[in-house]
């Protein structure tokens, strides 16, 4: 019988934290209508689970929403305002997997529940597994990339004023490297 892990190349199970230096969380958003304002967040962590079944693997992750960079401190100093992110009240974003559905080999859907701005939704995830290898100074190292797309509104994010000019849905993209925990 073949199981998942027999054809994803070079699978390992374990416990893996996420490596924030060489990792990136970002997003962008249409800017009335035209262009893309692109951002990131400085500031994540959390855990992977690579299961024995790739099925039952999971995630959690936190972003702190105070370190919101769009290269442009009015504009941060505004997402980070109560018309975006409201980061006083809100002072994390947190993502809490549910369900893994394969697609490919390499390509997943993760279902879980995303908590922005004190609304919890339920998020689709397409995740991409960039494969597992060791780091040149001897650990063990996995890479993901994923993406998906929300309505801020949907979250009670309004932009006051500004949010006329700023498009409803927002795209996340991550670029993750991880680092299995020792044993």
């Amino acid at each position: 019988m073949t199981t998942q892990t027999d054809v994803i190349d070079g699978y390992v199970a374990g416990t893996w934290t996420i490596d924030a230096v060489h990792s990136d969380v970002s997003f962008y958003v249409r800017h009335l209508g035209v262009s893309k304002v692109r951002g990131s967040f400085a500031s994540f962590e959390g855990t992977i689970t690579t299961a024995e079944n790739p099925l039952d693997s999971k995630v959690e992750a936190v972003i702190h929403t105070n370190s919101v960079s769009t290269n442009n401190e009015m504009r941060d100093n505004h997402v980070r305002s109560a018309d975006f992110l409201d980061i006083e009240n809100f002072p994390e974003l947190t993502f809490t997997s549910t369900a893994v559905r394969p697609k490919t080999s390499e390509l997943f859907e993760v279902d879980g529940e995303l908590s922005l701005h004190g609304v919890t939704k339920t998020v689709t995830l397409q995740l991409e597994l960039n494969g597992f290898g060791t780091h040149y100074e001897g650990h063990a190292i996995a890479g993901f990339s994923a993406a998906t797309e929300i309505s801020r509104s949907e979250f009670g994010v309004t932009g006051g004023a500004a949010g006329a000019a700023v498009s409803d849905k927002i795209r996340i993209a991550l670029e993750i490297e991880a680092t299995q925990a020792k044993a």
